[in-house]
């Protein structure tokens, strides 16, 4: 992973640390010395130097010659959604959707050719896939990840394309690059996207896109039921106008809180 870097000013130490923080994953939440080297491509004495420093700051423990994540890792993606305002804006409107749907409800953001979910309220339901703030997945075979693609300009969308997942998970049902296209297409004119069991067998969603107040696509949202317990024909002719609702008032709130006043006051003076 390390040594990609060409800007000027481009700190490689600093991207070596976030390799070893993201070679961690669900698969793989305890690694050892030689794990973490092998997963990074770095030097054992490096990947030793990286893992002592993310310990003593906090975001590393290790146990044995064990080593596994904090959740002070957390921090680091809580801070760009905090700064961003999104989920304590949408909390309170995704509640209600699920209130209102009886369904799990989600947002994501894309990352590369994945999706990285930022909110989430769910309901007790047994589906396939476990779904969790800061979860991981390819995006083409996802309802949320087909919005925030198809939202991309053909020369963004076909340099994301060709950047590999992260997530370690491959989709039930593979599309050619054709197929994907013209799907594309399809969310660009009608404003949302369907997922029926691509990702994994029995999750069914759709989605549509969260803007903030320029009008720009900076997430999507989801409804995701069972597809053994919720038919495709409901899904779209039901809880998609509820959603559409819900993202809607979502970009309201956010284009508001983005026009908001602020002021930085400086603590030694209050």
């Amino acid at each position: 992973m390390a040594g990609r870097g060409e800007g000027r000013d481009f700190v490689e130490a600093l991207a070596r640390g976030l390799d070893v923080i993201a070679s961690f994953s669900r698969e793989r939440p305890t690694m050892s010395l030689s794990d973490v080297a092998a997963a990074t491509g770095l030097a054992r004495p490096t990947a030793r130097r990286l893992l002592l420093t993310l310990e003593e700051l906090g975001h590393v423990r290790s146990d044995g010659g064990a080593y596994t994540l904090t959740p002070r890792v957390l921090s680091l993606g809580t801070a760009y959604v905090a700064s961003l305002g999104l989920w304590e804006i949408a909390r309170p409107r995704m509640e209600s959707l699920v209130g209102r749907t009886g369904e799990s409800s989600s947002m994501a953001q894309l990352d590369g050719s994945d999706i990285v979910y930022v909110a989430r309220v769910s309901v007790p339901k047994i589906i396939a896939l476990r779904v969790e703030v800061g979860t991981r997945f390819p995006a083409p075979p996802t309802s949320q990840g087909k919005v925030l693609l198809a939202a991309l300009p053909a020369d963004v969308l076909a340099a994301t394309l060709t950047q590999p997942s992260r997530s370690g998970l491959r989709a039930h049902v593979e599309r050619s690059s054709e197929e994907l296209e013209e799907e594309l297409a399809r969310v660009r004119a009608r404003g949302w996207a369907l997922a029926d069991e691509e990702l994994a067998p029995g999750v069914r969603s759709v989605a549509v896109p969260v803007r903030d107040g320029t009008g720009a696509v900076r997430a999507a949202m989801n409804v995701t039921v069972h597809a053994a317990e919720t038919s495709t024909q409901r899904l779209v002719d039901d809880l998609l106008p509820m959603l559409q609702r819900t993202a809607a008032e979502v970009s309201e709130d956010w284009a508001l809180w983005q026009r908001r006043p602020h002021v930085e006051v400086d603590a030694g003076q209050t």
